[in-house]
C-alpha cells in the first residue's frame, strides 16, 4: 500500500519510518526545504534512539522516499497521515488547527482518487469532522473518507512504541475506510497487538484522557513529595507501595521536577480548555496544570535554599537539560523555568546533556556548556541533577564532589541517595520527597582535611 506523510516532525518521521517497515510504500512530505534535504542526504533532525538505522534501511530497500512536492506524494495513495504540529495557541489555551487545517486543502486540491486522509496529529474532540468540511469544501466532486489515529508514542522509545504498541486506536465512520485502516496496521494485527476501532470522537478523546490522566499521576506523587519532606516519609517507598496494587500499578509514580514535553502540557491545557467551551470542566486537570507549575517553582526554591538564600555569585552545574534522557526534545522541559531563574538571580551557571546542546543553547541564553558532569562541576557551589540520562546515574560522586568549591548536590530525580552523598564527600544533600542532610561543623572539617 502507498502511504503519504504531511509532516516530518517528530510524529511524521517516526511513523513514515516505521510503516514503510511494515512493507508499505511511504513518502514523507515537508515544506521545509532544508529537513527534506537533510533527509535525502540520510540525515535525521531530530534524535531518537535507532531511528537513524531503520531510516536508512528502508531507503535503501526503496519503500521510503522525501518530498517537497505534496501532489506528487499523494499520487495513488491510498492513505494520507497528516502529522503536523498542534501548538497551544497564544492566548487561550486551545490547540492551534491552522496546520491541520491548511494540510487538508492542499490535500483535498491535490487528490484524484478515493483516499482515506488520517489525522495522526493530536486534535481537539471534533476535529476531525471539521477536516470532512474543509476537504468536502475545496474538493466538492472528491470521494474520501476520513479517519482519526492518534499517536502514543513515548520519546526516546518511540520505534519499540510503534512496533508494540500496548493499543493502536482508529476512528472511523465506515467499514470502507476501516478496512484501510486494517490494512495499513496487518502487521501489528496478526502479531495480536489490539486494535481499538472506535467513532471519531472517541478516538480523539482516548488521546487527551490518555495524556491528562498520566500527567495526574505525575502531579500527584510529586504534591504527595512535597508532603513527604514535610513529615519525614520517603517518596520512592511510598510509590513502590503504591505501585503494587495492580489499580494503581507502578508507571508514572516517580517524584520529580514536573512534567514537561511535547505532549502533557499542550494537551492538559487543551482538554481543559475543551472542558470548559462545553460547559463541562475539568476540575482535576485544571489542577494538574496550576499544580505542575508550581512544583516548578518549588524547585527554584529549594535550589536557592541550597544557595544560602541567594544565587547570586554562585556557580551552579546543571546535569540534563532536556525533558527526559534519550530525546534532544526542549520542548516545555522543566529546565525552561529552572535555569532561567538561576541566570536571572546572578549565578554562573554551567550545563552538560548529551543531545540537549542543539536546541539549548538559543532557549538558555547567559549559560555556559560543558562536555562532561566532572568539567561543569569544576569549583561549582552546587550540583543540580535534572534530567536522569545514564550518563548521571552511574557518577563517581567522590570525584565530582572534589571537583566542587562546595559540595552540594540537588538531585531533583532521586537518581542517590543522601547516604551515597553523604559517603562521597557532600556537605549537602537534597531530593525530591525524601530526607536530605546538611553536614555538620565537625562533618565539614573532617571532610576539608579529607580533601587536602
Amino acid at each position: 500500500m502507498k502511504i503519504a506523510m504531511i509532516g516530518t516532525g517528530y510524529v511524521g518521521l517516526v511513523s513514515g519510518v516505521c510503516f514503510s517497515d511494515f512493507g508499505h510504500e511511504v513518502v514523507c512530505v515537508d515544506k521545509d526545504p532544508a529537513k527534506i534535504d537533510k533527509l535525502n542526504a540520510g540525515q535525521v533532525p531530530i534524535y531518537e534512539p535507532g531511528l537513524d538505522q531503520l531510516m536508512a534501511k528502508n531507503v535503501a530497500a526503496g519503500r521510503l522516499s522525501f518530498t517537497l512536492n505534496l501532489e506528487e506524494a499523494i499520487v495513488g495513495a491510498e492513505a494520507v497521515f497528516i502529522a503536523v504540529g498542534t501548538p497551544t495557541r497564544r492566548g487561550d489555551g486551545h490547540a492551534d488547527l491552522t496546520y491541520v487545517m491548511a494540510a487538508a486543502e492542499e490535500i483535498a486540491k491535490a487528490a484524484k482518487d478515493y483516499v482515506v486522509i488520517v489525522t495522526k496529529s493530536t486534535v481537539p474532540v471534533g476535529t476531525n469532522r471539521q477536516v470532512k468540511q474543509v476537504v468536502r469544501k475545496a474538493n466538492p466532486t472528491l470521494e474520501f473518507d476520513v479517519a482519526s489515529n492518534p499517536e502514543f508514542l513515548r520519546e526516546g522509545a518511540a520505534i519499540d512504541d510503534f512496533m508494540k504498541p500496548d493499543r493502536v486506536v482508529v476512528g472511523v465512520q465506515n467499514d470502507r475506510a476501516a478496512e484501510v485502516m486494517s490494512e495499513i496496521y496487518r502487521p501489528l494485527y496478526l502479531r495480536d497487538f489490539p486494535i481499538v476501532t472506535t467513532d471519531l470522537e472517541s478516538a480523539e478523546m482516548i488521546k487527551y484522557a490518555a495524556n491528562a490522566f498520566l500527567a495526574t499521576k505525575i502531579t500527584f506523587i510529586n504534591e504527595i513529595a512535597a508532603l513527604c519532606e514535610k513529615v519525614g516519609a520517603d517518596v520512592k517507598q511510598v510509590s513502590h507501595g503504591m505501585g503494587m496494587d495492580g489499580r494503581i500499578g507502578n508507571k508514572f509514580l516517580h517524584a520529580g521536577p514536573g512534567y514537561g514535553g511535547s505532549c502533557f502540557p499542550k494537551d492538559t491545557k487543551a482538554l481543559a480548555r475543551i472542558g470548559q467551551d462545553f460547559s463541562s470542566p475539568l476540575q482535576i486537570v485544571e489542577a494538574v496544570i496550576k499544580v505542575n507549575d508550581q512544583t516548578k517553582r518549588r524547585m527554584i526554591d529549594k535550589l536557592q535554599d541550597m544557595c544560602d538564600g541567594s544565587f547570586n555569585g554562585k556557580t551552579v552545574a546543571v546535569l540534563g537539560v532536556t525533558f527526559k534522557p534519550d530525546t534532544d526534545d526542549m520542548r516545555d522541559a522543566p529546565s525552561l523555568t529552572i535555569v532561567p531563574a538561576l541566570v536571572g538571580g546572578g549565578a554562573k551557571v554551567r550545563v552538560t546533556d548529551p543531545q540537549g546542546r542543539h536546541e539549548g543553547e538559543a532557549l538558555l541564553p547567559g549559560v555556559h556548556w560543558f562536555d562532561d558532569a566532572y568539567k561543569a562541576a569544576k569549583n561549582a557551589d552546587l550540583v543540580v541533577i535534572l534530567t536522569q540520562w545514564n550518563e548521571f546515574r552511574a557518577l563517581d560522586l567522590k570525584r565530582l564532589a572534589r571537583k566542587m568549591a562546595t559540595p552540594r548536590l540537588a538531585d531533583l530525580r532521586n537518581v542517590y541517595s543522601a547516604r551515597d552523598a553523604k559517603r562521597a564527600g557532600f556537605v549537602m544533600y537534597e531530593s525530591i520527597g525524601r530526607q536530605g542532610f546538611v553536614a555538620t561543623d565537625q562533618d565539614a572539617e573532617e571532610l576539608s582535611e579529607a580533601l587536602i
